[in-house]
């Protein structure tokens, strides 16, 4: 015997630990897999899964339009600047900049694995069932994760070759050295190439918001995503040839449509539809102003307006995420600088409060100048000149808004793309009290120009420039005259941006938590409460209450009873063998039938889904009736009306409900949810048309 191999007993022991090992391997194997098997991921667990991806995409928007904007503003400013850059030899400025780009290799290190380990999950489940819904989902899931990460560091090198070689960062240096004829030139080309991208697709237009919120209230939560590309290219022409116009609209409608493709693959209902929509439209504001808070209180506030405790952990990750991805692309340096400030005495409590009031006049100002502008361009005013115009293309109209922004760029240079250079000049008290009161003025006016010509952008970012003019120049006066008892003009300034953001959008959370993050300073947060409350409400009065509006979505559901939009049919009896009633059911145009019972009465419905579970196995035909597959729900009575109809419908989780019929009448009534849509959008489509669109320019109504 070899003295260097073991006594056969220790051969015998160790054999006998490893089969022992390889049978609880084997054990621990299958009752993983049986786990896996027994995995059903409902739409409440995966949801805040969807929105922390949803999160990733919007900031990628965000960083995608970002340099969409860089690249138009570089033609703006003419490509001498990089022949200039490149004759200088400062490639090794270039080389500086991809050096210290903030490129996150954790997100990889992170994100590569669990999406690789969740398509290897998706392949070991077994196929059958329920479980085709999870592997499903989890492989969408993954491969989204992978593509948002092959996304990312293209983009963060593309960040860093722009910051070298793109348009000019601080654009108030800039803008004074372009020719007189570029500055009247740029805008009007842009503007007639935007006109030329939207000419054949209307639906388009408007500033992001509002079609957003439109979704989610109609319950509809379908946001198309190539207008949502189309919306952002578009933008970017408009702000990067000079337009005056915000960039957050285009990055909400974005990220929302994303978010409603995402949750329609994924089989989400309607409601977490509607919360994946929010959380697309919050990380999108969330990434625009790095402010994570404002972003997900925007979309509680804004967009759902709810605030529950199921839709705080998908909204709060998708904020999270896609403030850490425009951080690694667009950079952490927030827009405002950090400005000391305090409450100089309790008496300057009323000076914000006649700022709040001065916030919503002039939010209700523009309200009114863009509806007015909108209508001017479209000929729908007296006169000889808006008639004409009207019988113009759209190209020539938004042309000519782009000439008049241009032209008064020559006054102020805050009209400008969006303007937010000039608030961390108004927040430092630099600007002078002239310079202030003209800018709020003509940034208002060019921004109803650009956008109700044909232009596209968000009003978000307009309005906070026009609310940190006008604060400013509100603080200048009243630290003239009373010096001890206020503090200085930049506060004011500060606080004005948050109250005409929150006047705009009706949402006093929105603009306090926005401008409490972006400035970082506690004692702001006083003045932005009291500004911030009375210019969202006296907007609101202003707007909501006394204008005349067509009536909404929930008084038009209560006041249509369901008869108006039943569609007559002949019931299927209980007993009607299965090949009849499926030749039946695949010729119905509404897919569903209403049955009756022994007695006669209506019983529910029966819909082609339900053929689904049956129909491979032809051996079952004749043992099948009409009330086997049927459902038994409650019949609606035709005078019923059409809210109460919606709430059944929800509650039973089906879009169609049975109506009964007066006696004396063969037929039966069906009621539809998609009937329910096409009404409401024939009636929008009606009120548009004659001018009553209760849809006001604010980025909201409600």
């Amino acid at each position: 015997m070899n003295v260097d191999e073991p006594p056969p007993g220790v051969v015998t022991q160790r054999s006998a630990w490893l089969v022992r090992a390889r049978e609880l391997l084997s054990r621990f194997t299958h009752a993983a897999l049986q786990a896996s098997n027994r995995l059903r991921l409902p739409g409440p667990s995966v949801l805040p899964v969807a929105g922390a991806v949803v999160g990733l995409y919007s900031g990628l928007v965000a960083g995608i339009f970002s340099n969409l904007i860089g690249l138009f503003s570089g033609l703006t400013f003419g490509a001498a600047e990089l022949a200039h850059t490149l004759r200088r030899s400062q490639l090794l400025t270039l080389m500086d900049a991809f050096g210290s780009a903030r490129w996150h290799l954790e997100y990889a290190i992170v994100g590569a694995p669990l999406a690789l380990g969740a398509l290897m999950l998706a392949r070991v489940i077994e196929p059958g069932g329920p479980r085709d819904e999870v592997k499903r989902r989890l492989r969408l899931l993954a491969l989204l994760t992978l593509g948002a990460l092959s996304l990312y560091y293209p983009l963060v090198a593309l960040a860093a070759l722009n910051s070298v070689f793109g348009h000019p960062h601080f654009l108030a240096e800039a803008i004074p050295q372009l020719p007189w004829w570029l500055m009247l030139l740029a805008p009007t080309l842009g503007g007639v190439a935007v006109g030329r991208l939207l000419r054949d697709r209307p639906e388009t237009h408007g500033h992001g918001v509002p079609e957003v919120v439109r979704a989610v209230k109609s319950g509809a939560n379908v946001v198309p995503a190539d207008r949502g590309l189309l919306k952002l290219v578009a933008s970017a022409i408009t702000i990067g040839s000079g337009g005056s116009a915000g960039r957050e609209g285009p990055i909400v409608y974005g990220g929302a449509a994303f978010a409603s493709s995402v949750g329609r693959v994924l089989g989400f209902s309607r409601k977490e539809l509607s919360i994946l929509l929010a959380c697309g439209a919050g990380a999108g504001i969330s990434a625009s102003f790095n402010a994570p808070i404002a972003g997900a209180v925007f979309a509680m506030e804004i967009i759902l307006r709810e605030f529950e405790l199921r839709v705080f952990s998908p909204i709060i990750l998708a904020s999270v995420a896609g403030t850490l991805v425009s951080q690694g692309v667009l950079g952490e340096a927030p827009i405002l600088r950090s400005v000391p400030y305090e409450l100089v005495s309790g008496s300057e409590v009323l000076a914000y409060a006649v700022l709040g009031i001065g916030c919503g006049l002039l939010a209700f100002t523009f309200v009114r100048m863009l509806h007015g502008v909108e209508h001017f361009f479209q000929g729908r005013m007296g006169g000889t000149l808006s008639p004409w115009l009207g019988r113009k293309s759209l190209p020539f109209r938004a042309g000519v808004g782009g000439l008049c922004a241009g032209t008064m760029a020559f006054v102020s240079p805050t009209v400008w793309g969006s303007g937010h250079d000039f608030i961390n000049l108004a927040a430092v008290g630099k600007l002078s009290f002239l310079f202030l009161v003209t800018a709020c003025v003509l940034k208002l006016v060019a921004t109803a120009i650009t956008i109700g010509s044909g232009g596209s952008g968000g009003t978000f970012f307009p309005a906070a420039v026009i609310g940190a003019m006008a604060g400013g120049a509100f603080g200048t006066l009243v630290h003239y005259f009373f010096p001890a008892s206020t503090g200085p003009s930049g506060a004011y300034a500060l606080v004005g941006m948050g109250g005409a953001v929150a006047a705009l959008n009706r949402g006093p959370l929105t603009g306090m938590m926005m401008m409490y993050e972006l400035s970082g300073n506690h004692d702001i947060i006083l003045p932005l409460m009291v500004t911030c409350t009375i210019a969202s409400a006296l907007c609101h009065y202003l707007i909501e209450r006394n204008a005349p509006k067509a009536p909404s979505d929930a008084d038009l559901l209560e006041h249509t009873p369901v008869k108006e939009l039943m569609e007559h049919m002949a019931p299927v009896p209980a007993g009607l063998p299965m090949r009849p009633l499926a030749d039946l059911l695949l010729t119905s145009e509404t897919g569903a039938l209403p049955v009756l019972d022994n007695h006669g009465e209506v019983y529910g419905i029966v819909q082609v889904e339900q053929l689904r579970e049956v129909w491979r196995d032809e051996a079952m035909y004749p043992l099948l009736v009409a009330s086997d597959l049927a459902r038994k729900l409650p019949a609606l009575a035709p005078d019923t009306d059409l809210a109460h109809a919606l709430l059944l419908m929800d509650q039973e989780d089906v879009d169609a409900l049975p109506v009964a019929a007066p006696e004396g009448i063969a037929t039966r009534g069906l009621l539809t949810r998609a009937a329910v849509r096409r009404f409401l959008f024939a009636q929008h489509a009606r009120a548009h048309a004659s001018g009553d669109t209760p849809v006001s320019a604010t980025e909201t109504s409600h």
